[in-house]
């Protein structure tokens, strides 16, 4: 095998589509090699002897641990162990003399091992297991004082991505959560518990922000958040949403405390499907209401004047292989003004088909209008206040009329 010279002073070219490093242009290319030319200010030696990581021949088929140090402070800067010509083994970065990163690379270059970051007192910061650059099993940060800040869980097997976690704020209150299907973040914290996995029904988890506010309530079984309460900062609450059974309710409140909308979904499948909506005024009343069937298809959309009264209400149904409307609308007062029935075309049109009507506060017929089925009007019909016929109109495609023939 030949051994990989590898060039750490080498600037590496930007990732993503071709050409993007030629576009850069020279302002970009400048602070580039001028990171190279400091880098160029190191002084590094293998087994006592004087190497340059830039020239691959001079470190060609050695074995050992490479120091780096800062050629004006004579700090050092790096230690990285070679094997037969190859970086592979012990790596460590200091800044200002002092341990900053420590881990282990394979002979591809990828991280291997235990991986840690130091605080510049000495304390972990952060520690992981790699297995050929993939990060595995817990992987745990910490504050400065040591205190724990976030523990992630990734699996052994996979693309690494994460399973389960938890942060925390500096004072030690729990921030975060997030729970897998079975405990995985014991010891660093005991999500058996958190998570409702002890069967001793739903757990009751409280998450702060960093000034030490309640920001949430939440509730697990076996890992499934069964409810969630967030706060405002005021302490009232801003969203409640629960699960029971297959189906899921969320609650939106305004900062005073009043419920502003609230929406029920049906479990299916791992899918959320809408089946109702509502929404209430700043006082509280119910604007409008809707509801839908579990295809996600509408069956009723109400909506109501901020009196109590009804503003239109719209009922759904099916004529024949036709998806239809009924759409009512009202005064006010709650007297009907007018309806109609529409034919529902996709999510968004609707097509005015059969007789529509309009009438006046006191219930009486003003005005009559016929559709054919393309949604074309074909008649149209106006009476006044005291029930007299004042215009009968046979009505054209071109939107010419004349007086229709009995």
């Amino acid at each position: 095998m030949i051994p990989r010279r590898a060039a750490p002073c080498r600037p590496a070219a930007p990732t993503g589509k071709p050409g993007r490093w030629l576009r850069l242009g020279l302002a970009a290319l400048v602070p580039l090699f001028g990171a190279a030319a400091a880098h160029a200010q190191q002084d590094c030696d293998l087994n006592g002897r004087s190497v340059n990581p830039s020239n691959g021949a001079s470190t060609d088929g050695k074995t050992g641990l490479m120091r780096c140090k800062d050629r004006a402070s004579g700090e050092l800067q790096r230690e990285e162990q070679l094997q037969n010509g190859v970086y592979m083994g012990l790596v460590r970065i200091y800044e200002k003399g002092k341990l900053a990163k420590e881990h282990s690379v394979n002979a591809k270059g990828n991280i291997q091992g235990r991986a840690r970051e130091f605080s510049p007192a000495g304390r972990v910061l952060r520690e992981a297991t790699y297995d050929d650059g993939q990060e595995r099993g817990l992987v745990r940060s910490f504050y400065p004082d040591g205190k724990l800040r976030r523990v992630v869980f990734y699996p052994d097997t996979g693309n690494g991505s994460e399973r389960a976690s938890a942060e925390f704020t500096e004072r030690g209150q729990l921030s975060a959560l997030r729970c897998a299907d079975a405990p995985t973040l014991s010891p660093a914290v005991d999500d058996a518990k958190l998570c409702g996995f002890a069967g001793t029904g739903a757990s009751q988890v409280e998450l702060f922000d960093a000034q030490g506010n309640l920001r949430s309530r939440l509730a697990y079984v076996s890992g499934k958040r069964t409810r969630s309460q967030s706060f405002y900062d005021n302490g009232k609450t801003a969203v409640l949403d629960e699960t029971v059974g297959n189906q899921r309710t969320e609650q939106n409140y305004s900062s005073e405390g009043v419920k502003r909308r609230e929406t029920a979904y049906l479990l299916v499948e791992r899918a959320n499907v809408r089946v109702r909506e509502q929404a209430f005024s700043e006082k509280g009343t119910l604007v409008r209401d809707q509801r839908w069937n579990s295809a996600g298809e509408p069956i009723v959309d109400d909506s109501y004047y901020l009196n109590g009264q009804p503003s239109s209400k719209s009922a759904y149904g099916n004529s024949g292989d036709m998806r239809t409307v009924e759409i009512t609308e009202f005064y006010d007062s709650g007297e009907r003004a007018a309806q109609g029935r529409y034919q529902v075309v996709g999510r968004s049109r609707q097509i005015p088909v059969g007789t529509h009507q309009r009438f006046s506060e006191k219930g009486k017929l003003l005005a009559e209008s016929t559709f054919d089925a393309k949604g074309r009007i074909t008649r149209e019909r106006v009476w006044d206040e005291n029930g007299e016929l004042q215009r009968d109109d046979e009505v054209f495609e071109d939107g010419s009329r004349k007086a229709f023939a009995q």
